[in-house]
């Protein structure tokens, strides 16, 4: 074997290192390094024609990801949205109910849950370009004993939901209905649970596309029976939340199936005792990912929650609703909650691409990725805000039949569409960021430039200075376009040949299997 493998370790060696060193990575910003890249590496590109050549099979790489990715992002978005639509034909309070706990309680579960289980993003990705496939499965398992154990505790949010929303203001009416729906919706906790791990293992070998089918099915399914459910046969709510959890377990057993028939091979290989070693080195880096994805997925959901306190705050409320989060009253879905999950899928497309030229000791071709998915998910967040410049007079009468409500969002489409610009650049960073390991480096990033950077100044501008809802924006585009500018120079500086070493390094840390060892010089042998 060649001196510029990455060495793992011997079978039986797992336990060889402490938890201690079980820590997330930061990115390795020195310039000269000893690593040498695998001779399957991309070659260095001279010229136009080169660069044009490799932009273009890269490209073909990414968007066979991240197509389906968004296509199933699109759709588990949905299924969430189509139990809210029938909801709204039992009545306001039951539209409310639904809407909260989908938004609030459900929300909050999701992103702590996705976030947990994107630590999989970066360890299954970079086994599996390392072709260490048997160490997928001991990964996903560990996932999700951590993230059934988190399950458990969150409970207690949905048992105590009714408090806790009479608690953040909603009142005791909605609170009640709210609540009561939270205790039906338990089972989707422990779905979410099973199923983000299972998500990130199959992503990691590039099995997106039996994600997206699946995800299709589910809707289609979750559309005729909610209707059945909900208003043919009358059971109301907990025929929402029967099918909602229904669809949401069907998604998991599904995907459980794909993967036990024997489709991914020596990824799974059964059930391993090892899913329990290093248990707290696993905890540590599914909280660095969970705190870096929830503060994101949380910061504009703030907007929202300013935008109540200010003057005239039912009219700036419903208009930021339409613009972000989801309306109540007149609309499920959002302009921005829609463009987010193209985001979603150039994020997932990157972390894979990245991981796996990591793992397989390629840093040219991972930065070269990193090139690609940025410039295209740029260009693709520019034509959607382009599109929306142009409908800005069309789209907020399809949301909202009052003139004032769609006076603001005709006002604050211009902003929107640059917000649309930067969240479609912004996740694919942060895919990067998943991708090489710098979970816990980026989590700090994002406290600094959306908490101490972006909330302040929207604060200020929006009550000191007088200017309302577009102030509060103002102030929280700028903290996304800071910590968009850092990652751009966080990646700019990146070593990438001491980042795929350091790719290796990780593998062995956490259990890689592999019949090399060493000889006394300490090159790979056998």
């Amino acid at each position: 074997m060649e001196d510029s493998k990455v060495p793992f370790l011997s079978a039986g060696q797992e336990n060889d290192f402490p938890v201690s060193q079980l820590k997330p990575s930061s990115p390795k910003w020195s310039f000269t390094s000893s690593f040498n890249a695998d001779s399957e590496d991309i070659q260095p590109i001279n010229g136009v024609r080169d660069f044009f050549r490799e932009f273009c099979s890269e490209s073909k790489k990414l968007w066979f990801l991240s197509g389906p990715a968004i296509f199933t992002s699109l759709c588990q978005y949905t299924i969430g949205a189509i139990t809210q639509v029938f909801a709204g034909h039992l009545g306001t309070i039951e539209l409310a109910a639904v809407s909260v706990e989908n938004s609030v309680i459900a929300g909050f579960s999701f992103g702590i849950m996705l976030g947990m289980g994107s630590a999989l993003e970066t360890l299954c990705g970079q086994a599996f370009g390392a072709k260490q496939l048997q160490m997928l499965g001991v990964y996903m398992q560990r996932s999700w004993i951590i993230l059934t154990t988190t399950a458990v505790l969150m409970t207690f949010v949905y048992i105590f939901a009714a408090p806790l929303l009479r608690l953040i203001g909603q009142t005791p009416e909605i609170s009640k209905s709210a609540g009561k729906f939270s205790l039906w919706m338990i089972p989707q906790l422990f779905a979410y649970a099973m199923n983000f791990p299972i998500q990130k293992f199959l992503q990691a070998q590039s099995k997106i596309m039996v994600m997206a089918v699946i995800a299709a099915v589910a809707v289609a399914g979750h559309t005729l029976l909610s209707w059945l459910f909900m208003l043919k046969i009358g059971w109301g709510m907990g025929g929402g939340a029967v099918v909602l959890n229904a669809s949401w377990w069907f998604i998991v057993v599904a995907q459980l199936a794909y993967i036990f028939s024997g489709t991914c091979g020596e990824a799974w290989s059964g059930f391993s005792w090892k899913a329990f070693n290093n248990l707290w080195g696993f905890v540590r880096l599914s909280l660095a990912s969970a705190v870096m994805l929830c503060l994101e997925m949380w910061y504009y959901m703030s907007l929202i929650l300013f935008a109540g306190y200010l003057k005239d705050a039912e009219v700036a409320v419903d208009a930021v609703s339409i613009c972000f989060a989801m309306n109540c009253q007149m609309c499920s879905m959002n302009i921005l909650g829609w463009t987010v999950m193209v985001g979603f899928g150039f994020n997932a497309a990157i972390s894979v691409r990245v991981s796996n030229e990591l793992g397989a000791g390629h840093p040219r071709s991972a930065k070269f990725s990193v090139v690609v998915a940025s410039i295209s998910s740029l260009l693709v967040g520019i034509v959607l805000g382009f599109i929306l410049i142009l409908v800005r007079k069309q789209y907020p009468p399809l949301f909202s039949g009052t003139p004032r409500v769609q006076q603001l969002v005709y006002e604050l489409t211009p902003l929107l569409a640059c917000s649309v610009a930067i969240n479609s650049l912004q996740p694919t960073l942060s895919g990067v960021a998943i991708g090489a390991g710098w979970q816990a480096y980026v989590a700090y990033v994002n406290i600094t430039c959306y908490y101490i950077i972006g909330i302040p100044i929207g604060l200020v501008l929006g009550f000191v200075f007088k200017l309302s809802v577009l102030g509060i924006w103002y102030g929280m585009l700028i903290g996304t376009t800071v910590q968009t500018l850092v990652l751009i120079w966080m990646i700019l500086r990146t070593d990438w040949n001491m980042e795929a070493s350091a790719a290796g390094d990780r593998i062995k840390r956490w259990g890689g299997e592999s019949d090399t060892r060493e000889d006394n010089n300490g090159h790979l042998i056998g």
